[in-house]
């Protein structure tokens, strides 16, 4: 398809630059036959028992880095762990970056670039290593905002909060799953009182997810792989509530993408431990989930696609048309939807 069927004009007062206090006070629209304006917290009461909840618990790192390369200030953005001490990470300015340069982050922390490659990556060897090298980050690092938060206000030390959900316990994700920000203990009590179930998958979003689609037609564009865990006791809970009648509601992109790579044809899902790229886009046959909460996304951005592929182009235009028309808050610190799939 065409990129540009999946535009949309946004007015840029609409980009939250932070998230709605308390979390569950952001707006929830529901997208099904009907568009439903509601609240977060109205979420348990739209859900019902059997139902089971999909959260990514991934912790987000502090993996923006600011250093020198003798005199050029260079900004790197880390986004897969490949090693004990490598991450591939994407640099800022690249072209002047070679195999053998040393980027200087501190008197006690470098990094030494091993390979380039295009769009800007590179691939890095820290001076530390392991539990090391993540005191280093988060010393050194800051909290890898968006670029359209960024550009909005500097980063501070309410982001290493903010940009966290409260199921985060497993560190190398460099965007937050943000559907999960949305997320209070007060709001899971709820769901346990009502019968609804939940459990955690792990996805390590990386930096891939900001980059813009550049080309033409979506079937030329290249997703950048993903480390996701999915356990046996997660894939044996997920098909015996689906098994019992329940519907799988996958809390945000990257739980959906994490169940569709793990779910066979039949939609059993099996342990997954490993990388990901799977793309979708109009045309993909969705086996693993019934419902899916997400934030509101960019114009012409893989994730705009996604959710174009689950609930229908034109019933996404123009439950994006209504957002914008209600004045709902856009991207990673903004409101949510609850979508249906297309029928």
């Amino acid at each position: 398809m065409k990129v540009d069927a999946f535009n949309f004009t946004l007015p840029p007062e609409l980009i939250a630059d932070r998230p709605a206090v308390p979390r569950e006070a952001a707006k929830l629209l529901v997208v099904g036959k009907e568009l439903e304006d509601h609240t977060v917290a109205d979420l348990p009461g739209l859900l019902r028992e059997g139902d089971l909840l999909v959260f990514n618990d991934t912790k987000v790192i502090p993996a923006r880095l600011r250093g020198t390369r003798r005199s050029a200030k260079i900004e790197v953005t880390l986004h897969k762990n490949v090693s004990a001490d490598g991450w591939h990470a994407f640099a800022k300015p690249a072209k002047k970056l070679k195999p053998s340069d040393i980027i200087r982050f501190s008197d006690d922390f470098t990094a030494l670039v091993t390979e380039k490659f295009d769009g800007g990556e590179v691939a890095l060897s820290f001076s530390a290593s392991g539990p090391e090298l993540m005191e280093k980050l988060m010393t050194y690092g800051e909290i890898p905002l968006p670029p359209y938060i960024s550009s909005l206000r500097a980063v501070d030390e309410q982001d290493r909060s903010d940009y966290q959900t409260i199921f985060a316990k497993d560190e190398g994700a460099v965007a937050a799953p943000t559907a999960g920000l949305h997320f209070t203990e007060e709001l899971l009590e709820q769901f346990r009182a009502r019968g609804i179930g939940m459990v955690t998958t792990t996805l390590h979003v990386g930096a891939g997810t900001f980059l813009p689609v550049k080309v033409e037609n979506t079937e030329d564009h290249r997703m950048h792989a993903e480390i996701g865990i999915l356990t046996q006791a997660t894939a044996d809970a997920i098909n015996e509530a689906r098994a019992k009648g329940g519907r799988i509601v996958s809390v945000g992109t990257t739980s959906l993408r994490l169940l569709e790579s793990a779910a066979d044809a039949s939609g059993t899902i099996h342990p997954f431990n490993g990388e990901t790229d799977i793309f979708i886009t109009p045309g993909y046959r969705f086996k693993a989930i019934d419902l899916l909460i997400t934030n509101f996304h960019l114009p012409k951005s893989t994730l705009f696609m996604l959710v174009s592929a689950f609930s229908g182009l034109e019933t996404m235009k123009a439950a994006y048309a209504h957002a914008i028309a209600e004045k709902y808050r856009f991207y990673s610190y903004g409101d949510c939807s609850l979508l249906y799939p297309k029928q």
